[in-house]
């Protein structure tokens, strides 16, 4: 199976890196240092699984320059996917198919646009890493993971194929028979852990051990909840319990990446994260039903704005 990886971040480095490392046919579309950084240094990985480092690869900024592939994933940030989307159509092989593994809801739209939607299935990823730099990728918490699943339902044998090869790269896999609800419960967990931490600015230990912050998070948590129950998504039991469960085993310093690019004044996923929730709110027909969202995003909103017009 070749797999190559679009973005070269948090995700898409530490991926890369774990598949090179166990050997499979991987390259990457890349650009500005981070290209150059995997064409002549490769990639280097520190973190809580280990540290290792793999060899120069292969990598270019233009798609259609790369062979096809039997697997697209797709590690942009979510606002980025739109324009991209496009333009991965040559790296397709036939039946090849793209995986999303953006934080948020609407990705997988986004990316079945450009690409046709037989050939994007809906994908997340559990993990907690980020560029320190081109080429250098850190890790914190447990191993990393990955849940892909039929948009429609159901799980697959191309699926199944994957789940082989990320697991032979000690990527844990999950193939989901309901993966849209997958997205919701990641959702729940990850949004309101971004934005509140993001608002209160602080890291995830201190976050969870002020009652009055503690309290924010599952009031966002069940916000959500409300909002997947009324679009018709069905949850696991007690969602907001298991996702505090997981908030309190995670490491004290740990931050969102919706947190880190918000207070280093660099665009976020705020509208494709808490802006998602709110459309689907509103769509649900319980847009006032999540006051705590709106207040999150009208205090994050303007550091938003100032980030994007800082990139023009």
């Amino acid at each position: 199976m070749r797999v190559v990886i679009v973005g070269t971040g948090g995700v898409g480095g530490l991926v890369g890196a774990l598949l090179a490392r166990a050997g499979a046919e991987v390259a990457f579309v890349a650009r500005g240092a981070n290209l150059e950084a995997l064409r002549t240094k490769g990639l280097r990985v520190d973190g809580a699984i280990g540290s290792f480092a793999v060899l120069p690869l292969e990598a270019e900024e233009d798609p259609a320059l790369l062979r096809p592939a039997d697997v697209v994933l797709v590690a942009l940030k979510t606002w980025q996917v739109a324009e991209m989307a496009p333009r991965l159509a040559p790296l397709l092989a036939s039946g090849g198919f793209a995986v999303p593994l953006q934080n948020g809801l609407e990705a997988h739209d986004r990316l079945a646009a450009g690409l046709g939607p037989e050939r994007v299935v809906g994908g997340l990823c559990h993990m907690i890493s980020w560029s320190e730099g081109p080429g250098l990728i850190k890790q914190t918490g447990p191993a990393p993971g990955i849940t892909v699943g039929e948009w429609g339902g159901g799980v697959t044998p191309r699926l199944e194929a994957l789940g082989a090869v990320l697991q032979s790269a000690g990527i844990r896999p999950t193939l989901a028979p309901r993966v849209q609800g997958d997205l919701w419960e990641k959702a729940l967990f990850v949004e309101a852990y971004g934005a509140v931490g993001a608002v209160a600015r602080l890291p995830l230990g201190r976050l969870r051990a002020s009652p009055g912050t503690r309290a924010l998070l599952e009031q966002a948590m069940r916000e959500t909840a409300r909002v997947a129950a009324a679009s018709g998504q069905v949850l696991g039991e007690q969602p907001v319990e298991r996702a505090m469960a997981r908030i309190d085993v995670l490491p004290e310093a740990a931050t969102a990446s919706m947190h880190r690019d918000l207070l280093a004044n660099r665009p976020s996923e705020l509208d494709d994260q808490t802006g998602a929730i709110l459309r689907a709110a509103e769509r649900a027909g319980v847009g006032g039903e999540v006051p705590l969202h709106r207040f999150l995003f009208s205090c994050l909103w303007p550091h938003e704005q100032a980030a994007r017009a800082a990139q023009q």
